[in-house]
């Protein structure tokens, strides 16, 4: 059993913001916009059509489509858990994986602010201002599917309502299907980051592959058996500074 932990959602760059995370570790998952021409017929929604259970301020973007992935079963009218990307650069290591292996899914969050009438201390590893935390989870219920020749028709049913089956043209390498019984967004999400956003803490420096130097929190993240059962040991655990 081994796991891929790739970037994804709302971030500085786009749409401008990033998700808020609540002092006891509850966030909004908020998507990227939809940067690509969208096939005919095919519905996307907007900003202002989510529905976010923290409050989320989409402003003027709140007529702007969302490029929804990944998709998560019963969260934002999705009905399935799946996954595309064009990006070689995660492309790659997720095709590596096979059913039964996990992909997790890392966000940057903003720290929110509480107001007055809900004000406490925030957990020991809520960062400051920012951090990556993992949001949520895949575990492969087949294997990945290489996309660059197409998709068979079951494929299409398979993963309808995907975002990058709505493009036009569909452009994804790789797509992912999480089994339904073991695939997850979190309540509460998982901390990557240490004492600040920029600082890794152990789950990346010591159960990952990766050396934690530099935009880490860009980079897909490799874990073997051990690290990934750490990884969905720490969702379990009241106490998550476990990970620094």
């Amino acid at each position: 059993m081994r796991s891929v932990a790739i970037n994804v959602g709302a971030n500085t760059n786009e749409p401008g913001f990033r998700g808020p995370i609540a002092a006891d570790g509850r966030f909004a998952y908020v998507p990227i916009p939809e940067s690509e021409p969208i096939r005919e017929g095919a519905s996307v929604p907007t900003y202002g059509d989510l529905d976010f259970d923290l409050g989320v301020d989409v402003g003027s973007v709140a007529d702007v489509a969302v490029h929804l992935d990944p998709a998560f079963a019963g969260v934002h009218g999705c009905t399935s858990y799946t996954y595309g990307d064009p990006h070689a650069v995660k492309a790659r290591p997720l095709s590596a994986l096979s059913v039964g292996d996990y992909v997790f899914f890392y966000a940057t969050l903003s720290t929110a602010t509480a107001t007055a009438a809900e004000a406490r201390a925030p957990a020991g590893w809520i960062t400051p201002e920012w951090g990556a935390y993992v949001i949520g989870h895949f575990r492969l219920g087949i294997d990945p599917v290489e996309a660059t020749e197409g998709l068979s028709e079951a494929e299409r049913g398979r993963f309808e309502g995907n975002a990058h089956l709505k493009r036009d043209p569909f452009d994804a390498r790789v797509l992912l299907y999480g089994d339904p019984e073991e695939s997850a967004l979190y309540d509460v999400a998982v901390p990557l980051s240490g004492g600040a956003g920029v600082e890794p803490n152990r789950l990346v420096t010591e159960f990952s592959e990766d050396s934690g130097e530099g935009p880490w929190w860009r980079r897909p993240l490799r874990f073997d058996r051990r690290g990934t059962e750490t990884l969905l040991s720490v969702r379990e655990r009241d106490d998550r500074s476990v990970g620094r």
